[in-house]
C-alpha cells in the first residue's frame, strides 16, 4: 500500500469527523477535550525543566553570599544582613541593606534601596501584610512599605520577600549573617555534588509513574464513540470499501480528534500557564514566563500524539470484523488470552532483576533498564485489567435489578469499563511503588539532631555582645512561653585567637544566671559573682590545665572576617566545682561556668547568647509570637523551631516535586474520567430513555451506573495494589533496603484513587438524570 492511498484514506476519515453533523462534532469534541487535557499536562511536563532552571538562575542572580574574608568599605560596597524568618510555616526571605556608596550593587528586582525604616516587598508579602492574616507578621516587620520587588528578584509568584533599609550594619559584620559585598551573583563556594544513585533512581521512577497515566488517558480518549463509529464503518463497507481501507478511515477520524485535541491542549496549557501565578503547591510557585516548553519536546508531543491516535485505533480494530451489514467483535465470543498479558509484567521484572542488590555502592542504575522495567510493569496493569474484569463479571451472581443491569452491561462491554479505570489503576500502582520506595530510603536521608524536643521547643540565637539576661525576661513574658533559659558562650584559649591559627588548648565558657547554669551542671550553691569548673563532660578536656589560678586565657572574638580585639580573662582563685549534665543544647560539656557579675572588662562583647524556650504549643501562633519578640529584641536574632530529625534537602525536593506532579496528574485523572463518563452516557442515552419509558425507576438506573463504576474500579485498585507492591518490593531490593509495606500509605493511595472516581461519578449524575427522559427516543 503506497503513501498516497494512506493519505487519501486518512484524509477521508478526517472529513467524516468534521462533516458528520452534530453527532460527529460532539464525538470529535469529546475526543479533543480528552486528548487536550493529556496534551496540556505533557506540555506542562516539557516546561518543568525550564521552569526549574529559571528559578535556580534567578536564585543565583540575587545571591548575596559573594563576600570574601576582607572587603574594605568603598563607593561600590553594600552591607547586607540575612534576616530570614518564618511565618505560619512559610519561609520569608528578608534582607537588611545599607549601601556605602553611590555605586553599591543593586539587587535584582530593585531600582534603588529603601531608606532606613522603609522596605520594598514582594507582591505576595504586600498582600499578606495588608490582610487580617498578616497581623502578627506586620508586628515583626515595623517598616514602611515604599515599593515592590520586581519579577527578576523573585523565584516565584507567591514568594514572601523584602529588603529593608538599615543603618550602622558595618560593626555587625561577622562573615555569616552580615557581610560587605560588591556584587550579587553565584557564590564562590565549590559546586554542590550531584545526586547519588538512589536519588537518580527516584527521579527516573517518578518521571515514568507521573507520565504513564497521561499516555493511558490519551489512548483512551481517541477511542471515544467506538460503538457508533463501528456502525458507520459498516455503512462504508456497504458502499464498497474493503476492511483495510475502513480501518484507515477510522484512524483518520481519530487523527482529526487528536489534531483538534492538540489545539485544545495548547489552549488549556496557555490558560493554565496564565493561572500558574495564582497557584502555590507545597511552597512551590512560578511565574507564567517560567513555563516555556522546550521547542524540541513540544515538537515531539505534536508528532507523537497524532501518531499514537492512529496506531491505537488500528490496534483497537484488530479484533473487529466490519461487514457491510454490521459489526462483529471477534474478541467477545472468544475469551481474552492471558499468556501474552503476563509477558509484560514479567518482562518488566526481567529488566529490573539484574540490578537487585546493587544499592548505591555499585555505581548508577542503568536508566534504560529502569525506565523500561517500570514502564512494562505499569503497561501490564492496562493489559491485565480487561482480562480481570471480564473473568470476574462473567461469574457474578444474581442480585437486585440495578445490580443485574450493571453486571449485564459489564458483561457486554467489559473492555470499555476497563479502559475507563485503566488510568486510575496505573496511577495508583505507581503511587504505591513510589510510596514504598520513599519510605524505604527515607532513613538514609534523615538524621537525628540529638535534640530533646520534649525539653526545648525553640531556640533563639542572639547577636554577639547583645545582653542576654534581659532578653530572657522578655521571652518569659511572651504568651505561650513556659520557661526561658538564657546562656551565653564563647571559647577560652591559652593564646590569642587569629583567623589562621587558634590556640592549641581550648575550653568552653558558658555564662548565665544561677537558675540557667543549673540546666547545664549540678551546683551545690550559687550566687551571682560565682565561677565554676564543670567536669565529667562527654569530651576528654583537661579542665584543670586551663583553670590554674592566675592563668591568662584569651576569649575567642574572631568573627570570620579577621581577628577581633584581644579580650583576656585571668583565672581567679577559689573557683567552685560542679558536675556537668546534659544542657538544653543536647550536649554534656566540661567547661567553665560563670555568673554575670563575674564578667570583667570587655568580656560581655565577646559572648554570643542563646535563649532556650519551653513552650505551651496549644497556644495559637506561639512560634510566631516568639519570633515577634525576637525581632523586637534585635532584627538579626535568629529564632528556630527544634525538631528531632532533619532530612536531606535533595531528598525533600524530590519528594515535594513528586507531590506537586501527583496533584496535577490527579486533576487530569478527574477531568478525563468525567469526560469519559459523559461519553459513555451519551452513547447509551437511547437505551436509558427506553428503560425509563418502560417504567424503570430513575433510582434503579442511577444505582446501576454506580455499580458499573464501582465494580471495575474495585478490581482495578486490587490489581494496582498487587502490581504496585511488587514493583515497590523490587525497587527496595534494588537499593538494598529492607522490604516492608506501609499499609496505611497503601490504603491511602487506593483511597485517593477511589475518591476521584466516586467524585466523578457523583458529578455525572445530573447529566444522567437529564438523559433519562422518554424524549430521548426521538430521532430525526
Amino acid at each position: 500500500m503506497n503513501t498516497r492511498q494512506w493519505s487519501r484514506d486518512l484524509g477521508m476519515g478526517v472529513r467524516f469527523a468534521c462533516t458528520g453533523g452534530r453527532e460527529g462534532w460532539v464525538r470529535m469534541l469529546l475526543t479533543a477535550v480528552g486528548v487536550g487535557l493529556g496534551v496540556a499536562l505533557l506540555l506542562l511536563t516539557t516546561a518543568i525543566p525550564n521552569a526549574l532552571a529559571v528559578r535556580d538562575q534567578r536564585n543565583e542572580d540575587r545571591n548575596d553570599y559573594t563576600y570574601g574574608p576582607h572587603v574594605p568599605k568603598a563607593a561600590n560596597t553594600l552591607v547586607i544582613s540575612d534576616a530570614d524568618t518564618t511565618y505560619r510555616g512559610t519561609d520569608v526571605r528578608g534582607r537588611l541593606v545599607e549601601p556605602e556608596g553611590p555605586r553599591a550593587p543593586i539587587a535584582p528586582g530593585l531600582t534603588k534601596y529603601p531608606a532606613p525604616g522603609d522596605m520594598v516587598v514582594s507582591p505576595a508579602l504586600k498582600t499578606l501584610l495588608g490582610s487580617a492574616d498578616g497581623k502578627l507578621l506586620r508586628e515583626r516587620l515595623p517598616y514602611r512599605i515604599v515599593g515592590t520587588i520586581g519579577e527578576p528578584g523573585l523565584i516565584g509568584s507567591h514568594e514572601l520577600a523584602y529588603y529593608a533599609g538599615a543603618k550602622d550594619l558595618a560593626p555587625r559584620i561577622n562573615g555569616w549573617q552580615t557581610a560587605r559585598i560588591t556584587h550579587f551573583g553565584p557564590s564562590r563556594s565549590p559546586q554542590q555534588e550531584g545526586l547519588d544513585p538512589v536519588l537518580i533512581l527516584l527521579v527516573l521512577v517518578v518521571f515514568v509513574v507521573l507520565l504513564m497515566p497521561v499516555a493511558v488517558f490519551i489512548a483512551t480518549a481517541v477511542r471515544f464513540g467506538g460503538e457508533r463509529r463501528d456502525r458507520r464503518l459498516a455503512a462504508l463497507r456497504l458502499v464498497g470499501s474493503d476492511s483495510r481501507m475502513t480501518r484507515r478511515i477510522a484512524a483518520g477520524e481519530a487523527l482529526a480528534g487528536s489534531l483538534v485535541g492538540l489545539v485544545f491542549g495548547t489552549g488549556f496549557f496557555l490558560l493554565g500557564r496564565q493561572l500558574a501565578a495564582s497557584v502555590d503547591i507545597m511552597g512551590i510557585s512560578v511565574f507564567p514566563s517560567y513555563l516555556n516548553p522546550s521547542p524540541a519536546l513540544a515538537a515531539l508531543v505534536a508528532v507523537a500524539v497524532p501518531a499514537a491516535a492512529v496506531l491505537v485505533t488500528l490496534f483497537a480494530l484488530r479484533g473487529v470484523v466490519i461487514e457491510p451489514l454490521g459489526v462483529v467483535r471477534t474478541a467477545k465470543p472468544a475469551r481474552r488470552r492471558l499468556w501474552w498479558r503476563l509477558l509484560l509484567p514479567l518482562g518488566g521484572l526481567a529488566c529490573l532483576a539484574p540490578m537487585i542488590g546493587q544499592g548505591r555502592s555499585n555505581g548508577t542504575f542503568n536508566e534504560y533498564l529502569v525506565i523500561g522495567g517500570v514502564l512494562l510493569l505499569l503497561v501490564g496493569v492496562t493489559a491485565l485489567l480487561p482480562w480481570v474484569v471480564e473473568a470476574v463479571v462473567a461469574r457474578l451472581g444474581l442480585g437486585g435489578v440495578a445490580w443485574q443491569l450493571a453486571v449485564r452491561r459489564l458483561q457486554l462491554s467489559s473492555g470499555s469499563a476497563a479502559r475507563m479505570v485503566n488510568g486510575i489503576a496505573v496511577a495508583v500502582a505507581g503511587a504505591i511503588a513510589l510510596q514504598m520506595l520513599f519510605a524505604g530510603v527515607q532513613g538514609d536521608y534523615t538524621k537525628s539532631t540529638a535534640r530533646d524536643t520534649d525539653r526545648i521547643q525553640m531556640q533563639v540565637n542572639l547577636p554577639r555582645g547583645l545582653p542576654f539576661v534581659p532578653a530572657a525576661g522578655k521571652f518569659a513574658s511572651t504568651k505561650g512561653v513556659r520557661k526561658a533559659t538564657a546562656l551565653a558562650s564563647t571559647e577560652l584559649g591559652d593564646r590569642r585567637w587569629t583567623p589562621d591559627h587558634g590556640p592549641e588548648n581550648t575550653l568552653s565558657l558558658t555564662v548565665g544566671t544561677c537558675a540557667s547554669l543549673r540546666d547545664v551542671a549540678r551546683l551545690t550553691s550559687c550566687h551571682d559573682g560565682d565561677v565554676f569548673t564543670a567536669k565529667g563532660g562527654e569530651r576528654d578536656v583537661d579542665v584543670d590545665k586551663l583553670t590554674r589560678p592566675g592563668l591568662r586565657l584569651h576569649l575567642n572574638t574572631s568573627d570570620g572576617t579577621g581577628a577581633g580585639p584581644d579580650v583576656v580573662w585571668t583565672v581567679p582563685h577559689g573557683m567552685k566545682q560542679a558536675r556537668a549534665i546534659t544542657g538544653p543544647g543536647g550536649t554534656k560539656d566540661s567547661q567553665v561556668l560563670m555568673t554575670p557579675a563575674a564578667l570583667s572588662g570587655r568580656m560581655s562583647s565577646a559572648l554570643t547568647g542563646a535563649v532556650y524556650l519551653k513552650l505551651d504549643e496549644s497556644v495559637p501562633d506561639v512560634h510566631d509570637r516568639v519570633r515577634n519578640t525576637a525581632a523586637r529584641i534585635d532584627p538579626l536574632a535568629d529564632a528556630m523551631v527544634w525538631s528531632a530529625t532533619e532530612e536531606s534537602n535533595k531528598f525533600t525536593s524530590i519528594r515535594t516535586g513528586t507531590f506537586v506532579g501527583a496533584v496535577c496528574v490527579l486533576a487530569l485523572i478527574g477531568a478525563s474520567l468525567l469526560v469519559s463518563q459523559l461519553e459513555q452516557l451519551r452513547e447509551r442515552r437511547k437505551l436509558l430513555s427506553s428503560l425509563v419509558a418502560f417504567g424503570t425507576r430513575r433510582r434503579t438506573l442511577s444505582m446501576s451506573v454506580l455499580w458499573q463504576t464501582a465494580i471495575p474500579i474495585a478490581l482495578g485498585l486490587l490489581l494496582a495494589s498487587a502490581v504496585g507492591l511488587t514493583l515497590g518490593g523490587v525497587l527496595l531490593k534494588m537499593v538494598g533496603a529492607t522490604v516492608s509495606v506501609d499499609w496505611p500509605s497503601v490504603l491511602s493511595m487506593a483511597g485517593a484513587g477511589a475518591a476521584v472516581v466516586v467524585t466523578v461519578t457523583l458529578l455525572s449524575l445530573p447529566p444522567l438524570l437529564r438523559l433519562m427522559r422518554p424524549e430521548g427516543l426521538r430521532t430525526e
